[in-house]
């Protein structure tokens, strides 16, 4: 019994300085903001939704028009990350059900629609999700670098906006490009299996 209440102390006390630590960062991101670049920040949140949605669309159909199966798959496997990440995401939010920062912190100034609770970030999941796919599909330098900048630059505007603390964010990350990669790999594998049941020799009727 005292193993199991030591336990829970010690579990309480890493949660406590969590949540303090997640609060000291956010106002350190959101109090001491540039308020210039209030505009740019929420131009950067609200353009996460076409370009994740956009950009699957893109490549499949342009995958049909040079009809070519490989582009088209790579838009399918996009696709696939972000709906996958989307449910995963809101269904966390609904399990975890944590306030939003600046309904728990009055002195967070939120500067961008809120709506649904805080665990994860979608919008940082979102984009995770697509920079992710997108650097798998396409493994060159000069697609994988600007997807992850603008990546980390969606994750910062959520606080900077003061709508997510650090963890919501981290969470949101983790959970987009985990997504991604099993999507990924999930791909990879029915491909093989497809090609092999194509491969495999007809025998004697």
């Amino acid at each position: 019994m005292k193993q199991i209440l030591l336990f829970l102390l010690l579990l309480l006390s890493a949660t406590t300085y969590s949540q303090n630590l997640d609060i000291r960062i956010l106002r350190q991101i959101n109090e001491h903001r540039n308020v210039h670049l209030d505009g740019t920040f929420k131009t950067i949140s609200t353009s996460v939704s076409p370009i994740s949605i956009g950009a699957p669309i893109l490549i499949f159909g342009t995958g049909l028009i040079k009809k070519d199966q490989e582009l088209r798959q790579k838009g399918l496997m996009i696709g696939e990350s972000f709906l996958v990440t989307t449910v995963f995401a809101t269904a966390l939010k609904h399990a975890v059900n944590r306030a939003r920062p600046f309904e728990t912190y009055p002195d967070i100034q939120k500067l961008s629609a809120g709506g649904s609770s805080s665990f994860p970030s979608g919008h940082t999941s979102d984009v995770f999700s697509t920079a992710t796919s997108l650097s798998l599909a396409f493994p060159k330098w000069y697609v994988i670098a600007p997807c992850y900048t603008y990546a980390a630059l969606v994750g910062y505007s959520r606080m900077h906006l003061g709508v997510h603390y650090p963890s919501d964010v981290l969470a949101g990350a983790v959970v987009g490009a985990g997504s991604a990669f099993l999507c990924y790999k999930a791909q990879k594998w029915l491909n093989h299996r497809n090609r092999k049941k194509q491969n495999k020799p007809i025998g004697n009727l």
